[in-house]
């Protein structure tokens, strides 16, 4: 009797029990909270140069790091700490937190949380800007092989320039694309994939 096999998930999901319970609950599923597409824009640009479980086995130091991804929080204390031309917020979480120890990624955060406040006011909502580059819909992919995933496509190309414009940082064409994979903007699960029909039939809610 065959057990879990690499037909049944993604082959990625297969290398740590955390990768494949994220794999399984989360990714590829669309998502249209703001606190969540933020906190994913969060661990995308960490990720850079770096494996996914690097960061997943810290998901939870990173919520406590930046407050949970509250946004008005994170900017009223960048807002203070230029007020005082002080970084030791950045020097706070560099100490007691066990997030990637890069000061411009740890930065990158506060000016983030501005970026995306501002897109807030101007779409309605963080997820519209988003999912603007899909037209609102998750794009249903078919591969049968991890090969076939791309890393970069047009709209990951678009959607960075865009948000690089808005003033994010770490925020690049691989990055997007990642992004769009996490929050469901598009299903990379290969149809052999338990969770590709799951994820297909998931939609924006009216």
């Amino acid at each position: 009797m065959d057990t879990i096999s690499d037909k049944r998930t993604c082959a990625w999901a297969l290398n740590h029990p955390i990768e494949r319970e994220y794999h399984d609950k989360e990714w590829g599923k669309p998502n249209f909270d703001d606190q969540y597409l933020f906190e994913f824009i969060t661990l995308e640009g960490a990720q850079a140069g770096l494996s996914w479980y690097t960061i997943l086995k810290r998901r939870e130091a990173y919520r406590e790091a930046f407050k949970h991804y509250d946004l008005k929080t994170l900017i009223e204390v960048k807002q203070l700490a230029e007020s005082h031309d002080d970084e030791s917020h950045i020097d706070d979480i560099i100490s007691n937190y066990d997030v990637i120890k890069h000061r411009n990624k740890i930065r990158s955060v506060f000016s983030n949380a501005e970026a995306a406040f501002a897109l807030q006011q101007e779409y309605g909502s963080l997820s519209a800007a988003l999912w603007q580059f899909v037209n609102g819909s998750p794009v249903i992919n078919t591969w049968t092989k991890q090969e076939q995933v791309p890393a970069i496509t047009e709209q990951s190309k678009a959607m960075s320039k865009f948000l690089k414009k808005k003033g994010f940082k770490f925020i690049g064409e691989t990055i997007c694309y990642a992004l769009m994979q996490a929050i469901g903007m598009v299903n990379d699960h290969l149809i052999s994939c338990d969770c590709y029909e799951v994820s297909k039939h998931i939609h924006k809610p009216l």
